[in-house]
């Protein structure tokens, strides 16, 4: 999982990088902080919807929007997996 991860973000960097005409990724760019935060809470609220009350299906399908909305965030943020995964490491090192 970690290196899907991994490439999930290099791709979100990549169209950062290089925008690519109706692309969603550079839709949620383009929108700004506040759309991509706002698109953070929404995932959220379906992932708990679907852990409380949908299929197994749902529930992959809503987490892994969440992960990649959270991506997109955190790309704009200048924040990397490596960045989280340190930061994980002092708290459970």
């Amino acid at each position: 999982m970690a290196d899907m991860l991994y490439l999930l973000e290099e791709f979100i960097h990549e169209r950062r990088a290089k925008p690519k005409e109706g692309s969603y990724t550079n839709s949620l760019f383009a929108e700004g902080v506040n759309r991509m935060a706002q698109k953070v809470g929404e995932e959220a609220t379906e992932v708990i919807v679907a852990a409380l009350g949908q299929g197994r299906e749902a529930q992959i399908g809503e987490l892994s929007d969440l992960f990649y909305h959270t991506l997109v965030l955190m790309t704009h943020l200048n924040i990397t997996l490596e960045d989280v995964s340190e930061e994980l490491r002092k708290r459970h090192g």
